[in-house]
């Protein structure tokens, strides 16, 4: 029988920058019987490195049609030149075994009109059988099944692949585990606890992370961290009801709880096409663009970090507000009916990812990332 344990993770010493807005954070209190890997699959085993893979002709832009060859190739270099190996089964047997039960974290908030697309995860259970995992030992899972049921990933995958939603329904905890959990109350809910995915703790012995490039209302931008985080707990949206949110610090919480840590041992980020603003969901075109790329790490920050870069520029480019505008001025108020790149219901946390690297989930440091960049 495991012990249970109790963690209070209290405010980290952050740098000055995320100090400055930051001062008051909440207390989390933290329940898992499960202990941290000697060495935990987050930051992993390449802390603050980063693949990237552009291909133009993986999408076609007024179709949205990817390209399959093209995919399976940036799959296949991205793997090689993250770990420097020349062999890709030797590069995919740096994270798993051929025993391992294989849990791929989709993000499906945006679907159909933008997620973890089925082209890359199809890709990512034909490479993980080619290294001798099963089919039966490869879930793939998410929250909501409305949101899984809009993707059909059973259409690309072969038999035998799981497809799983931890709830049917929004507020079911029957997919959860009620002994693993994080508790916080934010502004007095009457629910304070946010459990992990039952699966998460009691099946899957690795986990890989499969998010996009997108802008996020309330974290500033969504990619690995916050697919990670919120995308393995329940009752989450509780933390960015108001204007003033607390995902600053909850994202980072929750990709701190164990198993999730130490099992998610590498993140492949589907940037076929992102969302410059309005993410989570895309209903429309009007805020897509097309980077026509993936980055390949086992470093959540250092590759967020980009991601920061790459979601800022291209608001930048739109003559958008930046993600780390304050200003009250864009807050849409109760009641109001503004729409449009520079009006926000939320002050975005970007500094999320900062806070994340002060936990030790990896490198923020654009200095000490090691960037390696492909073309196709």
């Amino acid at each position: 029988m495991r012990r249970r344990s109790f963690l209070t993770l209290p405010p980290l010493a952050a740098t000055a920058a995320v100090a400055a807005t930051n001062t008051d954070l909440p207390k989390y209190r933290v329940q898992s019987a499960y202990k941290p890997w000697t060495n935990p699959g987050m930051p992993g085993a390449f802390r603050g490195r980063v693949a990237s893979v552009h291909a133009p002709k993986s999408i076609d832009v007024p179709t949205e049609t990817v390209d399959v060859p093209t995919v399976q190739e940036m799959m296949s270099r991205g793997m090689l030149s993250l770990t420097g190996e020349k062999d890709l089964r030797t590069a995919w047997l740096r994270f798993v075994e051929p025993n391992d039960v294989v849990g791929l974290k989709v993000n499906c908030s945006g679907a159909p009109g933008i997620c973890s697309h089925p082209v890359i995860v199809a890709e990512t259970v034909r490479q993980l059988i080619a290294t001798g995992v099963k089919p039966t030992n490869i879930w793939i899972y998410e929250r909501f099944k409305d949101q899984m049921d809009s993707v059909a990933y059973n259409k690309y995958v072969p038999e035998g692949v799981h497809i799983l939603a931890a709830s049917s329904l929004r507020d079911a905890l029957n997919g959860y585990d009620p002994k693993t959990y994080v508790e916080v109350d934010f502004f007095g809910e009457e629910d304070t606890r946010s459990n992990v995915i039952r699966q998460v703790a009691e099946n899957f012995t690795k986990i890989i992370n499969i998010p996009n490039m997108k802008d996020h209302g309330a974290s500033g931008v969504t990619g690995c961290l916050k697919n990670i985080a919120y995308g393995n707990f329940h009752n989450v949206a509780r933390s960015h009801r108001f204007e003033k949110t607390n995902t600053f610090s909850f994202i980072g919480a929750l990709a701190m709880v164990e198993p999730v840590r130490s099992r998610t041992v590498l993140h492949l980020m589907d940037g076929l096409k992102g969302v410059w603003h309005g993410g989570p969901f895309s209903p429309t075109k009007d805020f897509r663009f097309y980077p026509a790329k993936m980055m390949f790490g086992t470093d959540p920050v250092a590759m967020d970090r980009i991601l920061l870069d790459i979601i800022e520029d291209q608001r930048k480019l739109k003559g958008a507000v930046s993600v780390w505008n304050r200003s009250p001025e864009h807050l849409i108020r109760t009641g109001e009916r503004k729409s449009g790149p520079n009006w926000n219901r939320f002050i975005r946390e970007p500094g999320h990812i900062e806070y994340a690297a002060t936990l030790g989930l990896g490198e923020y440091d654009k200095k000490k990332i090691d960037f390696r960049s492909i073309t196709l």
